[in-house]
């Protein structure tokens, strides 16, 4: 964290030097801030945390977890967009960065222009799972059903709008069925009406949906990732359940910058960060939390993101997705 302190100094003093608008007034001994746009205690809010304690072993400084959660992300991408102290960064998903784009009239940020990618810490893969009691065993006796009975098949969101609900709808798009969303305020409730037999079939987290499948009250159908999940019974993933192409969504996790945050800043800590991610620790810290570490700096991620924002741009547009 010196060598980064000492970055930050040097940056700041270029940025004098050639009169930039840069405005921050990072002091050598402010503490970096990583604003996490969910409550405490969840498997993004971990991540955070694990990678703070991390970074402040590696790099020698005071690492802060700031829980700023609100508007599906936005409240704390646009509070770290607007950051000039140069001591803060974002642990970006796509809600606010890859989605809202698409269904927000207008943002108080623009995540292009405004945020920068630093570092691909994670993905926290995306299921599709039905309770043990239901009659579907696999996911081509949905996509079966749901040809038959159009719009009756039901399925549980964490939100409208959110990517559990998009991961949803792409599934019915590619697969040519019209399945029924069911938009819930989080995973909690629509788990209740999932093992209640409310409704049929839910797409959530592998780390929502785990307990639930150690305990024996449900099973996932799917994987929507590359390769299969041991740690939830090795499901086939989508694309080879369904024979679908384009199914390997990434529900990406990485840190994002203010565009304004000096380069040698950047540069110091997406290296700190793909090390952190690379070790064999962070490997098994991760898939306790039902994720993935998937490592890679600045370009990698800004890679992933251009991606992700193509994917859902495409699904809003040809579903008529709208958020109230």
């Amino acid at each position: 964290m010196k060598l980064l302190w000492k970055h930050l100094a040097l940056g700041l003093a270029a940025c004098l030097a050639t009169a930039t608008p840069l405005r921050a007034q990072q002091a050598n001994d402010k503490p970096l801030r990583i604003v996490v746009p969910f409550a405490a205690g969840g498997a993004q809010d971990v991540i955070a945390r694990y990678l703070g304690a991390k970074l402040t072993e590696k790099l020698g400084g005071t690492v802060i977890v700031d829980n700023k959660a609100g508007a599906g992300g936005i409240v704390a991408a646009d509070a770290v967009a607007k950051a000039t102290d140069g001591a803060t960064v974002l642990l970006a998903t796509g809600g606010a960065i890859t989605i809202a784009p698409h269904l927000q009239a207008k943002l108080p940020y623009d995540p292009a222009h405004d945020l920068a990618p630093v570092a691909l810490v994670g993905d926290t893969p995306m299921t599709i799972a039905v309770r043990t009691e239901s009659p579907y065993k696999t996911l081509a006796d949905v996509l079966r059903d749901a040809k038959a009975k159009p719009g009756q098949v039901t399925y549980a969101s964490t939100g409208n709008g959110t990517v559990s609900h998009l991961t949803g709808a792409l599934l019915a798009q590619a697969a040519g069925v019209d399945l029924l969303h069911v938009p819930y305020r989080g995973a909690a409730p629509a788990l209740t009406d999932l093992l209640g037999g409310q409704v049929a079939l839910i797409v959530t987290s592998a780390a929502s949906i785990e307990p639930m499948v150690a305990s024996g009250k449900a099973r996932v159908l799917g994987t929507f990732s590359r390769a299969a999940l041991p740690s939830l019974g090795t499901p086939p993933t989508v694309a080879d359940a369904a024979g679908l192409k384009g199914m390997d969504v990434p529900v990406w996790v990485g840190v994002m910058a203010p565009a304004r945050m000096p380069a040698a800043i950047v540069e110091k800590l997406s290296a700190a960060l793909v090390e952190v991610c690379n070790l064999p620790e962070t490997k098994q810290r991760f898939a306790q939390l039902g994720a993935v570490n998937t490592c890679g700096g600045g370009a990698a991620l800004g890679k992933v993101i251009t991606e992700d924002s193509q994917r859902w741009a495409k699904v809003i547009k040809q579903g008529g997705i709208k958020v109230d």
